[in-house]
């Protein structure tokens, strides 16, 4: 099938964390027969921070953030058998929204992919007008990075036909265990940016476990942290490319994973983060948040921590062959059951079962 999938950017992570899962996600769609074009805007400096060059598995457009550029890859929406806006684009939301789901072919599936769901819902609930609201009555699918059946029934409830969650997953062939890194050397390392739903909960589950271990060493990387008052024993990196992401991971005694405040607060919703420390053998705490032993096992896969002083006492007494043997265990686990391979089939699927349900469902109107 042909895929228009209008998002952020495939090409760039920087501000975008959604760039691994569109990566894994549709790299296995075109391994699977799939056609995707990817349609994304030249803003926020992300072409100037590209982390990959364009794939051969999926051209790639950019286009200028302007209203005239912007006509010109929606009208590109009319040629596709799937349409896709995802959350999150950045420039021209609603009006990219309505426009490729206007100018679909009748038959085309016509999807929204909500890659930050908590946020998105709790948008829509503050406003009854919400774009994404009004538009769920004329979408075929609704499909979110992650939220379970909370996010599901939320959806449901709002008017959308049918919600499916695909979770974040590991990329094997970009996250992998590697030899430690001298840059990021340390005992706890943190990589998120610095944005304002999160920043308590760092300050809680980072810095909090900064002052009490004095003694210890941390690393704080992503953007936006340097102006932050942090404890003399943090570091501070500034943004980490994906192609450092493994020596990130690999080299600190263990790595540290903050939800953002919604997602933690509607559950079933692991960030790419956490699939990307688990697949480089990593040993992760994660602040604790419903549905993680869905992804990984407390205690044997990962160290859950309900706050900062959790998170001192699980390092304050962690060793390096109990964190060798957490980071292995998390790594086997992710292998066999949390692959981008196992996504791309899940949504392969979908696309096929959802198309052929409406292509006599069309016929029959034309008729």
């Amino acid at each position: 099938m042909r895929i228009a999938f209008y998002g952020s950017s495939l090409l760039s992570s920087y501000w975008n964390g959604a760039a691994t899962y569109y990566r894994g996600i549709l790299r296995e769609l075109a391994e699977r027969g799939h056609d995707v074009t990817f349609f994304e805007p030249d803003a926020f400096d992300r072409q100037q921070h590209r982390d990959i060059d364009p794939p051969e598995w999926a051209p790639v457009v950019v286009y200028p953030a302007t209203t005239e550029a912007l006509n010109e890859v929606m009208d590109q929406a009319a040629s596709a058998d799937v349409v896709v806006k995802a959350s999150g684009v950045g420039v021209f939301d609603d009006e990219l929204l309505q426009g490729v789901m206007e100018r679909a072919r009748p038959d085309a599936l016509r999807i929204f992919w909500d890659v930050d769901a908590a946020a998105t819902l709790d948008e829509m609930r503050a406003a009854p007008d919400h774009a994404v609201r009004r538009a769920l009555p004329g979408l075929d699918l609704v499909l979110t990075y992650g939220g379970g059946d909370p996010v599901v029934s939320a959806y449901r409830e709002m008017g959308a036909r049918e919600s499916i969650p695909v979770y974040n997953a590991l990329d094997p062939q970009s996250h992998f265990p590697v030899e430690p890194d001298p840059r990021f050397a340390c005992d706890l390392a943190f990589l998120g940016n610095r944005l304002p739903d999160r920043e308590a909960r760092v300050e809680e589950f980072f810095l909090k476990p900064a002052t009490l271990l004095s003694e210890r060493s941390f690393l704080i990387g992503g953007n936006g942290w340097e102006s932050k008052a942090m404890p003399s024993n943090v570091r501070h990196r500034g943004h980490v490319y994906t192609a450092e992401h493994n020596a990130f991971n690999c080299t600190p005694l263990a790595v540290l994973n903050v939800a953002r405040d919604s997602m933690a607060h509607i559950g079933f919703s692991p960030a790419t983060r956490v699939f990307e420390a688990a697949g480089a053998g990593a040993c992760l705490i994660t602040d604790a948040w419903e549905g993680i032993e869905l992804f990984l096992k407390p205690d044997e896969e990962v160290l859950v921590a309900r706050d900062g002083q959790d998170v001192a006492d699980h390092l304050a007494t962690l060793t390096p062959e109990r964190a060798r043997m957490i980071g292995r265990a998390a790594l086997a686990r992710v292998r066999a059951e949390h692959s981008y391979a196992l996504r791309g089939e899940q949504v392969d699927a979908i696309l096929r079962e959802r198309s052929a349900a409406k292509t006599p469902q069309q016929e029959m109107e034309r008729a």
